[in-house]
């Protein structure tokens, strides 16, 4: 339904109801996720920005570029991170007031009623996407709009499930990057969309002991042309936008085997580098 991306009014709705219907059919926290570990949660950040050819606002993903000094680094990805179960369990007292981004949530009073537990958990980890969306950019947590909550991802390389948030950024235009975030990165939805910006990305990890006897794993991802080179989109970020896009769009990549073939080293720093 690519006529949507002109009217991102309608967008929002759509995205919102889609998103709902999903959770009504499926489970979408598992049990002891206020308190795992390994549970994260991340903005599926969107909004509207002007193209450099001065036409008219359009809907974008927002991405943050990890900086080389964390983990992962010069990956793209949603704001995000960890929960701190006592900070987020108090941001969500506030969250579940009237006139938060949470309450203003059209289905709120659904949650809220129908399933109440899960209600706590989506304000706890909508409330940890929201705290680390501020340090990590300068997200004004109250200047946003909450879509709905998205299919859980399971990371490969390490012992994470990330739980992402639709947002729609109302207003906000300029973001400030702590030095976890090299820079903001936006690409217009509608350029997801073309199938000839697919690919599958060749990862080498020979410089990871770690993986030895397994020196390549090859992936499907997303490329685009960056400021200064080119920008591959891939890993757990990659699979939350095609899990968006098949939902909202009802789009799929093409076929892997139909890919063109690109090539990614990993250096050890990768997976070792810690904020």
């Amino acid at each position: 339904m690519p006529h949507l991306l002109d009217d991102h009014n309608s967008l929002i709705q759509h995205i919102t109801d889609v998103l709902q219907q999903h959770s009504r059919r499926k489970p979408v926290f598992t049990a002891g996720v206020s308190t795992s570990h390994a549970a994260a949660a991340v903005l599926c950040l969107l909004g509207l920005s002007r193209s450099k050819t001065g036409n008219r606002p359009q809907p974008t993903f927002v991405f943050n570029k990890r900086s080389p000094r964390v983990r992962q680094a010069g990956d793209l990805c949603f704001p995000g991170g960890g929960m701190m179960p006592r900070i987020d369990f108090y941001i969500s007292c506030f969250l579940r007031l009237p006139f938060s981004p949470l309450t203003r949530w059209r289905y709120w009073n659904w949650w809220r009623k129908q399933r109440t537990l899960d209600s706590r958990r989506l304000s706890l980890l909508l409330s940890a996407g929201l705290r680390e969306s501020l340090e990590e950019m300068r997200l004004n947590p109250l200047g946003v709009r909450f879509l709905g909550p998205m299919p859980c991802q399971r990371l490969r390389m390490f012992e994470r499930e990330i739980y992402p948030m639709a947002v729609w950024i109302n207003r906000q235009k300029r973001f400030f990057p702590n030095w976890e975030v090299e820079r903001i990165v936006t690409v217009p939805i509608h350029s997801f969309l073309e199938p000839a910006h697919y690919a599958r990305c060749r990862i080498n990890f020979s410089a990871d002991p770690n993986r030895a006897g397994r020196a390549t794993d090859v992936f499907p991802c997303y490329c685009f042309s960056g400021r200064s080179e080119p920008e591959i989109l891939w890993g757990a970020t990659y699979r939350i936008v095609m899990n968006f896009l098949e939902l909202v769009f009802d789009f799929r990549p093409p076929p892997p085997d139909s890919l063109p073939l690109i090539d990614k080293r990993l250096g050890e720093e990768y997976i070792n580098n810690h904020p």
